[in-house]
Parts: structure tokens; sequence; C-alpha cells
């Protein structure tokens, strides 16, 4: 796959810097560090974002999560290794990345009620779309695997 730009984030730099920024604020936000890896890495494997994938995964790791875990990601409804919180979040990330089909369901936003409270629902709900934005530029410009890109590519997502 030819990436179809490579400069772009050189030619965006005020939104980037607001964009890393966000990023940063994320991670000092109430939500978990491993919880915003499952919600950044399953937004990821549901849009195809294999530069956002390789990212989120390297980073999960980094920061003790299993390679248990994340293989079984994408099964987390059939596996016992996830909690109420995460799977809750695992839903409410499905139900907005995919929010053309699923409308944001009432039942799972009850389940990011009962497992959040209000400031940790706003977050959840910010880093989804943050997710999201981060795989829709990366795809749309066919971004290649960090550790195979042409020159120096952000790994920003």
């Amino acid at each position: 796959m030819q990436p179809r730009m490579t400069d772009y984030f050189k030619r965006t730099q005020p939104g980037l810097k607001a964009l890393i920024e966000f990023e940063k604020a994320l991670r000092e936000s109430p939500l978990d560090a491993k919880l915003l890896h499952l919600v950044k890495l399953r937004a990821s494997q549901i849009n195809g974002c294999a530069a956002c994938i390789h990212l989120h995964v390297d980073e999960a790791l980094k920061d003790g999560e299993s390679h248990a875990r994340l293989h079984m990601l994408a099964g987390w409804r059939e596996s016992p290794w996830f909690d109420a919180k995460e799977r809750a979040a695992l839903a409410w990330t499905e139900a907005l990345t995919l929010v053309a089909r699923t409308g944001a369901p009432d039942e799972i936003w009850a389940e990011v009620e009962a497992a959040f409270d209000p400031d940790e629902r706003a977050w959840l709900s910010f880093a989804i779309g943050a997710i999201n934005l981060w795989n829709r530029v990366q795809i749309g410009f066919r971004a290649v695997h960090p550790d195979l890109a042409p020159g120096p590519q952000a790994r920003a997502a």
C-alpha cells in the first residue's frame, strides 16, 4: 500500500498540536490508562486502521497490558477477562464507532452510566471520538505501520 501523503502532520501543525494536547489531557483524565488503550485499540480494529492498531498494541504492552487480553479484545463479549467497566466502555466504543448503524443505543448508555461517573462518561465519549478521528486520518492518507513508514511519521494517535 502506498501512502497518499507523508507530510500531512507537517501541513497541519496547529491542528496536530491541538490533538496532541488533547491526547495529553486524556492521559491525565480520570480514565485508567489500560482502559484507554482497550478503547483505542478496539475502535482501531473496527475501523481497520493498521497504523493505529500497531501503535496501541505497543503502548498497551508498555503500560502492562497482557498479550492474552489484547489477543482476546475482538472477542471481548465471549471472554471472562474483561470486567463490567471495561465491557461498558467497549460496548460504547463499538456503538460510537459505528454510530451511523447503531444510533448510540440507550441500553448501552445505561451500562456506561452504571459503570462510570459523569466525568468519566464525558472523557470516555471524547476519547472514542478522538481515536475515530485519528483512524480516519491515518486510513485516508494510507498511513503504514510506524516502523515501516518512509521517513519520520508521527506516532501521535
